[in-house]
Formats: C-alpha cells, sequence, structure tokens
C-alpha cells in the first residue's frame, strides 16, 4: 500500500484523468480513516446523513470528530462540506482554514475553499487558492480553465 506521501507525489505528476482519479481515491481512502471504531460511526453517519440532505444531522456528527479528534483533518473538511450544502459559506471557509492547517495539499479543500471566496467576489483570492492546487495536481479537471477564466478577469498574464 502506498503511503500518503507517495500517493501525492505521483498526483504531481499524473497527467490523465483515469490516473489523477485513481490516486485521489487512494488519498481519500487514506484520509477517510479515523484509526478510531467509535469516530468512524460518527464519520459514516455523517456522511450519510450529508448524502440524505440533513446537514444539521451532519454537521452535528462532524462536530463529533473535530472536538474528539482535533488534529483529523477530513473530520474539517467533512464538515465545511456540509456547512457549504447548508449556505454557510464563512463557517465551512473556516473549517477548510483548518483542514489546510493539518493537511496543506488536501485537494478538496482547496477546491471548495476557491469555490466559495470566487462565489464571494474574490477573484484574486481564488486565483492564489488554484495556484496552490496547481502544485499539488497540474492536471485536476478544469483547473487551467479556471485559472485562464480568472486570469482574464484580473488582466493577469504572468501569475
Amino acid at each position: 500500500m502506498d503511503t500518503l506521501n507517495e500517493l501525492f507525489e505521483r498526483l504531481r505528476v499524473a497527467t490523465t484523468p483515469t490516473e489523477i482519479e485513481a490516486l485521489q481515491n487512494g488519498i481519500w481512502q487514506l484520509w477517510l480513516a479515523t484509526g478510531n471504531q467509535r469516530l468512524d460511526k460518527h464519520l459514516e453517519a455523517g456522511m450519510r446523513a450529508m448524502a440524505a440532505g440533513d446537514y444539521s444531522h451532519a454537521i452535528a456528527d462532524f462536530t463529533v470528530l473535530v472536538e474528539e479528534h482535533p488534529t483529523y483533518a477530513e473530520g474539517w473538511n467533512k464538515r465545511a462540506t456540509a456547512y457549504y450544502l447548508r449556505g454557510e459559506y464563512r463557517a465551512s471557509i473556516s473549517d477548510i482554514q483548518q483542514t489546510l492547517r493539518l493537511e496543506p495539499r488536501h485537494f478538496g479543500a482547496l477546491s471548495g475553499w476557491a469555490t466559495m471566496i470566487r462565489m464571494l467576489g474574490d477573484d484574486a483570492g481564488a486565483l492564489r487558492v488554484l495556484l496552490r492546487l496547481q502544485r499539488i495536481c497540474r492536471h485536476w479537471p478544469g483547473l487551467q480553465a479556471q485559472l485562464h477564466d480568472l486570469r482574464n478577469r484580473l488582466g493577469d498574464t504572468e501569475s
């Protein structure tokens, strides 16, 4: 089994959508392991609630994760996603920032953060976040088009 660092190194140079997806799936599998059976149940329950559209329940389960295992980055990321889906962008961004403090390579958090700050009207901030994502996975699906669009909007051809 590859380590997280090995998977990220391979992702950094991956070019095909199939390869990128396989590497991302391997990374997600490692991220979704809490190392604690009871917390795994909260993670699973929160993910089921989120899939069912019950964001309040999902947030409650993910809050247990972040309170009892504050160094578990994926707990913060899952709660950020639930906040986003509930339309609470500032709470989501706060949890994304904590996710990235714990796992700076979290491509899901970076992608979500860029989407939200762009929705909030901060194109320059979105560009900075997407440039971070580019360092992790240059061939992230749709990334180059987003960078091109943001650079055009900002009149920036050098970034």
